[in-house]
C-alpha cells in the first residue's frame, strides 16, 4: 500500500459519540470520565497505517478529542507501512501479553487472526444505527464465519487515474474504456514524446500486485476462485492477463520499476508528472492534485476502472479490487471495553464526517451528505460509480500463504523466468495445497 505525509489535520472539534445501544449517550458523549471496572486509568496501545486513510496528523487529532472526553483512557498510537503492519502485529500476538489492544486489520487478515484468537468477536457490540445506514458489503470486510470481528474503517478501492493534460497533448478528449485502448494510447504517448513511459503499475513482490491482479482478473471475465472454491487464477483468463502484463512491460509502454514498486511509488511517479495512467487507492487523489505535493495538481483526474474487451463483450463493465480494512480489538486485551470505545468513536458518524479527506465515510448517509458533496464531490463520485464492480479477496485462513505464492509467481513471469501458464499453474497447485492442510 502507500506511505505519506499528508496535509495538516483537519479542525479539531468535540464530537458527540452515541452509544451501541438504543442511541444511548456513552460517557464520552457526556463528557463524564471513563474508565476500567477498577476506576483506574487505562492505557491503550493502538497499531495503524502511516499510509492511506486518515494521516497520523488526523489519527493524533482524533485520539486528542477522544481523550478530552475520555480522561482515564490513555490512548498510545503506532503507525506502520502498510507492508510491515501484518508481521509488526504476527510478532506481537505471538507474545505472551499482547502489546497492542487495537489494532487495523486489512480485510484478507481476519480469517486467520479471528482463528488464531488474535480478534475479538464484536458481533454484539455493534451500534443499531451503524448497521442500518451502511452496506453490507463493508461489514463483509470485517466478517467471517458469520461473525464481525471489527469495525469497517478504511472503506477503499483501486481507483483508476490519468494525466488530463497528457491525454489533451495527444489529441484524446476521455480516458480509455478498455486496457487495450489504454495500451493503444500509450503508444502514442511514447511515439509523440509526450512520456517516456505512458503508464506504472504496483507490480511488486508485495500484496498491491495482487490488487492490481484481481482488477485486471475481473477485467476479462476471470475469477479469484471458483464457485466451489477453489482457486482459479490459473485459468485462460488469468493466463492472458498476465501475459498482457508482460507484453506491456517489453513494449516499453509501463515503466519497468513497476516490478519493483507498490502504491506510494505510483503516486511520486504520477505527482512528479512521468506517468499518464496508474491504478491507486482513494487517499492519492487529494495528494496528487495538492500542489504542496505534486507538479502536476489540478491535472491528475479519476475514472472507472477500464476492463479487457473480452470481458467488455461478456457484459463486464469495470472492475477493481475492494481494499478495505477494520479496526479490531485484540483478542489478548486486558481492557477490551475501552478498545472497544475507541474504535466507536473512531469510526463514529460525526468524526467519520469531520475527516474524510482521505476515508471514504462508511455510513451511507454521509456518502450522499450535502456538505461532503460539496467538499469531496469527485472522490464521492467516483466511490459510488465503481463500488458496485469491487472485488473482495477471498476470505480463507491461508490466504497470506498464497498471496505470497502468487507474488513470486507473478514476478517470475515479468521478469522472464517462467512462462504465464506455468507460473499460475504453480501457484494454483500451493494454493490447493495450503486449503487441503
Amino acid at each position: 500500500m502507500r506511505k505519506f505525509q499528508g496535509p495538516a489535520a483537519l479542525a479539531v472539534a468535540l464530537a458527540v459519540v452515541i452509544g451501541a445501544c438504543g442511541g444511548t449517550p456513552s460517557p464520552a458523549a457526556s463528557g463524564a470520565p471513563s474508565a476500567g471496572a477498577s476506576g483506574t486509568s487505562e492505557t491503550i496501545n493502538i497499531i495503524g497505517m502511516s499510509q492511506a486513510g486518515m494521516t497520523p496528523d488526523e489519527m493524533n487529532a482524533v485520539i486528542a478529542e477522544f481523550k478530552t472526553a475520555n480522561p482515564n483512557i490513555d490512548i498510545v498510537p503506532q503507525y506502520v507501512a502498510y507492508d510491515a503492519l501484518h508481521d509488526k502485529i504476527a510478532t506481537g500476538m505471538a507474545a505472551a501479553q499482547s502489546p497492542f489492544d487495537v489494532m487495523l486489520v486489512d480485510d484478507i487478515w481476519f480469517p486467520a487472526f479471528a482463528d488464531a484468537g488474535w480478534v475479538e468477536d464484536i458481533s454484539s457490540r455493534i451500534p443499531a444505527d451503524m448497521k442500518a445506514d451502511s452496506d453490507q458489503a463493508a461489514w463483509d470486510i470485517v466478517t467471517y464465519d458469520g461473525k464481525q470481528w471489527g469495525l469497517p474503517w478504511l472503506v477503499d478501492q483501486l481507483y483508476f487515474y490519468y494525466n488530463e493534460s497528457m491525454l489533451d497533448a495527444a489529441g484524446f478528449s476521455a480516458p480509455p474504456t478498455t486496457w487495450e485502448e489504454m495500451l493503444e494510447m500509450s503508444t502514442i504517448l511514447k511515439d509523440e514524446g509526450i512520456v517516456e513511459y505512458p503508464a506504472v503499475f504496483a507490480w511488486g513482490q508485495i500484496e498491491a500486485s495482487i490488487t492490481e491482479f484481481v482488477t485486471l482478473l475481473y477485467g476479462n471475465g476471470g475469477t479469484f476462485f471458483d464457485d466451489s472454491g477453489k482457486p482459479a487464477f490459473n485459468s485462460p483468463e488469468s493466463v492472458a492477463v498476465l501475459q498482457w502484463m508482460k507484453d506491456a512491460l517489453k513494449a516499453g509502454l509501463v515503466n519497468p520499476a513497476s516490478t519493483t514498486y507498490g502504491e506510494e511509488d505510483l503516486r511520486n511517479t504520477m505527482s512528479a508528472g512521468k506517468a499518464a495512467f496508474t491504478m491507486n487507492w482513494a487517499y492519492m487523489y487529494n495528494l496528487a492534485n495538492d500542489p504542496k505535493e505534486s507538479t502536476v495538481a489540478g491535472k491528475i483526474k479519476m475514472a472507472l476502472m477500464p476492463v479487457f474487451e473480452k470481458g467488455k463483450a461478456a457484459g463486464v463493465a469495470s472492475s477493481t479490487n475492494n481494499g478495505s480494512m477494520g479496526f479490531a480489538v485484540s483478542g489478548k486485551s486486558a481492557h477490551k471495553d475501552a478498545a472497544f470505545k475507541f474504535i466507536e468513536y473512531l469510526t463514529s458518524k460525526d468524526v467519520q464526517k469531520r475527516y474524510a479527506a482521505h476515508v471514504t465515510p462508511l455510513w451511507k448517509s454521509l456518502q450522499s451528505d450535502p456538505a461532503l458533496l460539496k467538499e469531496q464531490p469527485v472522490l464521492l463520485a467516483a466511490f459510488a460509480e465503481q463500488w458496485p464492480f469491487s472485488h473482495v479477496r477471498p476470505k480463507v485462513p491461508y490466504y497470506l500463504e498464497m498471496s505470497q505464492t502468487l507474488q513470486v509467481s507473478i514476478q517470475e513471469a515479468l521478469v522472464g523466468s517462467t512462462a504465464p501458464q506455468a507460473a499460475l499453474d504453480s501457484a494454483v497447485q500451493k494454493a490447493n495445497d495450503l486449503g487441503a492442510r
